[in-house]
């Protein structure tokens, strides 16, 4: 299974930002062909009570031999694209073995 593993740092407006995510981009997320699974975890706290570097960690799972396609799919070109209209400077994006 491979990830794409998105964080996400603190936004300004949290609230704006999660009514976007949620409202927005998840929809088009969920169109990326290939997807298994989409886990979105809200960062709420660390253990040793200081400031958490990131507010989001996304999930999103996939075959291995479907990964390719999707990441090179229109509908996650599109999901891409839409980053810049709530999280432009907040993201970086990973790839994992599961």
């Amino acid at each position: 299974m491979k990830k794409l593993i998105v964080l996400y740092k603190k936004p300004d407006d949290e609230h704006k930002f999660v009514e976007y995510y949620n409202n927005t981009h998840v929809p088009l997320v969920r169109k990326v062909p290939g997807l298994l699974n989409l886990v979105v975890n809200r960062i709420t706290g660390t253990p040793f009570g200081n400031e958490p570097d990131y507010f989001m960690i996304v999930e999103m799972h996939f075959r291995d031999e479907d990964f390719d396609k999707a990441m090179q799919s229109e509908e996650n070109r599109a999901a891409g694209k839409d980053i810049k209209n709530f999280a432009l400077g907040l993201v970086t994006l990973l790839i994992a073995d599961a």
